[in-house]
């Protein structure tokens, strides 16, 4: 473990670049492994998470190549055309790329082998297991429906209609992916929307795919044996990555921070949305669409916060972006009340408990419900930070680590975090970053 204090800061200034978006990445490397020729991905987050995302995709029979300029190559294997692994998957710490890649073996004539770390070994399955079951595939799982998993995929498999019980865009995507290789349309119906990276991409590979509204639903419906044609992507920065510094700016006193090259995607931005309505200063610079995302450059100023009670409704928009949010809440004025986001207890962590216990630890005031947070404000003024000799518990969890580091900024005594190293999952400049806007 790497344990580090994170202290108080002078402002944050100048301009930075963040990693490319991770939901985006992830997907770039599976439609391009799944197309008929060569695609070039650029901008590609270089995490753990991703990378185990084209390690996969390598066993599955694509060709994958980083050059020396960054950009990424793949040439891809064509949908109905998957090798079987010749050994296990492992997934490290990565749910989306386990529940899209089941996804894709559900209907490819294979048998896979998925694999993960601790932490990955306890989020739910079943989710997924369940429609890809009723497409037809074989899945043999633990009792608790959690990794390691062993999976059959059907050949041919059987296309359905699924209503999403969950709001889960992960889940919408395993569908769609089995739907690709099932003969026939397989259709997908979101009660509440979700993220659409999967829907804008698979429409820019060539995927026939509609989407429409019956009685204010979201259906998705995909046709399928789709041939994939190749594509050249370019990934936006990840607006999840962006979140942290978008907080830290608006916390610490004289700060005037540019980030650039941040998606902006309508089903991700519910973090902007939210801080805007708490008194962010937060300004688009040079709007633009690159690869079918909406992409701005964020020029984000210190700011007086204020307590909002959170419309749940947006949680699908910023689920990944709470426990940063709960680290504004703290030095914010007031009092902020969360809610509908029971499903942040399956995450990484429970990321309602960990955050809970962790800003508490840093000594903000903090109440625990069973679906959301309600939090105190300081109205500005610095957080206590950890006792001497106590570390915030990260929980193996990247987004805790980074929140509270964050919150270390506007601490009188710094924050210490038990451990640095789950941060390289999805953002492994954060730390280089960090300091150079701080210095």
């Amino acid at each position: 473990m790497t344990c580090h204090t994170f202290a108080s800061s002078g402002p944050l200034r100048g301009s930075m670049g963040i990693p490319g978006d991770k939901s985006i990445s992830h997907r770039a490397l599976m439609f391009a492994g799944l197309a008929v020729g060569r695609s070039t991905i650029t901008g590609l987050l270089e995490g753990e998470d991703v990378l185990a995302t084209a390690a996969a995709m390598r066993q599955f029979g694509a060709q994958i190549s980083r050059g020396p300029d960054g950009a990424w190559t793949v040439d891809g294997a064509g949908v109905g055309s998957l090798l079987e692994p010749r050994t296990a998957l492992d997934m490290g710490n990565s749910g989306t790329s386990t529940r899209l890649l089941m996804g894709l073996v559900a209907s490819h004539a294979i048998t896979a082998t998925f694999v993960g770390d601790a932490s990955l070994s306890g989020r739910p399955m079943k989710r997924v297991i369940d429609p890809l079951m009723q497409m037809g595939a074989g899945i043999e799982a633990t009792s608790g429906g959690t990794l390691p998993l062993m999976m059959r995929g059907a050949n041919p498999a059987v296309p359905i209609t699924y209503r999403l019980p969950v709001a889960s865009a992960q889940v919408k995507s395993a569908v769609l992916l089995a739907g690709l290789n099932t003969p026939g349309i397989t259709r997908v119906i979101e009660p509440v929307p979700t993220r659409d990276h999967t829907e804008r991409m698979l429409a820019g590979f060539g995927a026939q795919l509609e989407v429409s509204e019956e009685q204010g639903e979201r259906v998705i419906a995909i046709h399928g044996e789709a041939d994939l044609k190749p594509m050249d992507v370019t990934v936006p920065g990840d607006p999840s990555s962006a979140a942290f510094f978008m907080v830290a700016a608006s916390l610490v006193p004289g700060s005037d921070l540019v980030i650039r090259n941040v998606g902006l995607n309508p089903t991700r931005a519910g973090l902007l949305t939210i801080l805007r309505q708490m008194g962010a200063d937060i300004t688009e610079i040079d709007s633009r669409e690159v690869g079918g995302e909406p992409v701005a450059d964020l020029r984000v100023r210190h700011a007086n916060l204020t307590g909002i009670a959170v419309d749940p409704a947006i949680a699908p928009a910023m689920i990944d972006e709470f426990p940063v949010l709960f680290v504004a809440a703290a030095l914010a004025k007031g009092t902020t009340r969360t809610s509908g986001l029971e499903e942040l207890r399956v995450k990484e962590s429970d990321r309602l408990a960990a955050m809970a216990a962790a800003l508490t630890l840093a000594g903000a005031r903090v109440e625990e419900h069973e679906d959301g947070l309600t939090i105190h404000g300081t109205g500005g003024d610095p957080l206590p930070g950890t006792p001497p000799g106590e570390h915030v518990a990260t929980r193996l969890d990247h987004r805790i680590a980074m929140s509270m580091a964050i919150a270390g900024l506007v601490s009188r005594d710094g924050v210490s975090i038990d451990d640095t190293a789950p941060i390289n999952t999805s953002f492994p400049t954060f730390m280089n970053l960090l300091a150079e806007a701080a210095r």
